[in-house]
C-alpha cells in the first residue's frame, strides 16, 4: 500500500478520492503584509478558507494539491490553523516558485544545497510543523529557461530522483514551454509519468498537448476559471478532444484557485472579471459541459481520482 503525505500525516493513496491537483489556499507576500495597507485579516480568512474547503468537500472533491512554495508565500503554519471540520485532505509542495531568477539565498550556494533542502522537506518535515511535502514544484514562463530556472528545475529533478516524489509545473503554454522542462527532467534521470505539466489547458494547440502526453508525463488541464487566459468553451473543448482520442488517463483537472490572492482578490472573492475562478467551478459547470460533450462517466473518474493517486502515490517510510 502507498501512501500520500498531507498536512494531517499520511493517507493511504486509494483514500484520496476525487482530487484538484493544482490549488492554493493563501498567496501572499509577506512583505506587503507587513508593510502595506491591504484587506488581508488572518482570522477571518482562516475561517474563510475552512467554509470553502468544507464545501469543496461537500461537493465531492477530497484532496487539493497545494502548489504554494516559495516565491508565493508559502506558511504550512498558516494552513495548520485553518479550522476545516471535513477532513479535506491537503497536499503540501516544496520548491520554489521563480519566473527569472532564483532567490539569492540559493543563488550563491552549491545546488546541492537545494536539492538537500527539497529532499529535507519530502523525507523530514517542513521546518518543526511535522508536514512532510507530497510533490514537487518549479515553474518556468516566456522568459524560458533562464539560468536561476534552469538551477531550480535540475534540483527539483534531482531531488525527484533522490526520493520517487512527483513534480507539478507551472508554465506558460503559449510558447511551449512545457517541452522543455521534460527536456530537462529526462536529462536528469527523471520518469516522466511522475510529471504534471501544469497550465497545460491554456493551450488549444493538441500537438503541444499530445506531444507531452506522448512523453509519459501528465497534461495539466488545471486553469478552468481563468477566462481571460483562454475562455472556458475552449477550455472544455480540448479537454473532450484528447478524451476522444483516448488519453484522459494523461489529464489531471483543476482552477489553480485560491481562497486568497493577495494580488487579485478583495476579501478573498474572485476578481470581478474573473467570476469563475473558484474551487467549486468545476464540479458545477465543468464536468456537466465535458459529459455534454461525450466524455465518459469512466473519464471523469480517470481525470479526478485515478490519475491523481498514480500520479502522487509513492513508496514513502511513515
Amino acid at each position: 500500500m502507498t501512501h500520500v503525505q498531507t498536512l494531517r500525516g499520511a493517507v493511504a493513496a486509494d483514500e484520496l478520492g476525487a482530487t484538484l491537483m493544482h490549488e492554493h489556499v493563501f498567496m501572499l507576500h509577506p512583505e506587503i503584509i507587513e508593510n502595506v495597507e491591504t484587506d488581508w485579516d488572518e482570522e477571518t480568512a482562516l475561517v474563510d478558507a475552512a467554509r470553502r474547503l468544507d464545501e469543496l468537500y461537500a461537493a465531492g472533491i477530497h484532496t487539493i494539491v497545494d502548489l504554494t512554495v516559495i516565491g508565493l508565500g508559502r506558511s504550512v503554519r498558516r494552513l495548520q490553523r485553518v479550522p476545516a471540520s471535513s477532513g479535506i485532505n491537503i497536499v503540501v509542495a516544496t520548491g520554489i516558485y521563480a519566473l527569472f531568477d532564483i532567490p539569492s539565498y540559493f543563488k550563491f550556494r552549491k545546488s546541492g544545497v537545494l536539492v538537500d533542502y527539497f529532499v529535507r522537506e519530502i523525507e523530514q518535515g517542513i521546518g518543526d510543523t511535522g508536514v512532510r511535502a507530497g510533490i514537487l514544484k518549479c515553474a518556468t514562463d516566456e522568459a524560458g529557461v533562464t539560468p536561476g530556472v534552469e538551477k531550480i528545475l535540475r534540483a527539483v529533478a534531482q531531488a525527484h530522483v533522490r526520493t520517487g516524489a512527483p513534480i507539478s509545473t507551472h508554465t506558460h503554454a503559449a510558447t511551449r514551454r512545457g517541452l522543455e522542462q521534460l527536456k530537462i527532467f529526462a536529462a536528469e534521470g527523471v520518469d516522466p509519468t511522475r510529471v504534471v505539466i501544469g497550465h497545460s489547458g491554456d493551450s488549444t494547440d493538441l500537438d503541444y498537448l499530445l506531444a507531452i502526453a506522448d512523453s509519459g508525463a501528465y497534461v495539466g488541464m488545471d486553469r478552468f476559471g481563468i477566462d481571460t487566459f483562454l475562455g472556458f468553451d475552449d477550455r472544455v473543448a480540448t479537454v473532450a478532444r484528447l478524451c476522444a482520442l483516448g488519453r484522459s488517463d494523461q489529464i489531471v483537472l483543476s482552477h489553480d484557485a485560491s481562497c486568497y490572492n493577495i494580488d487579485y482578490s478583495h476579501g478573498g472573492s474572485p476578481p470581478k472579471a474573473l467570476p469563475n475562478w473558484h474551487y467549486l467551478h468545476i464540479t458545477r459547470d465543468v464536468v456537466p459541459a465535458l459529459k455534454s460533450r461525450g466524455v465518459t462517466d469512466e473519464q471523469v473518474t480517470q481525470m479526478l481520482v485515478v490519475n491523481p493517486c498514480r500520479v502522487l502515490s509513492h513508496a514513502i517510510s511513515q
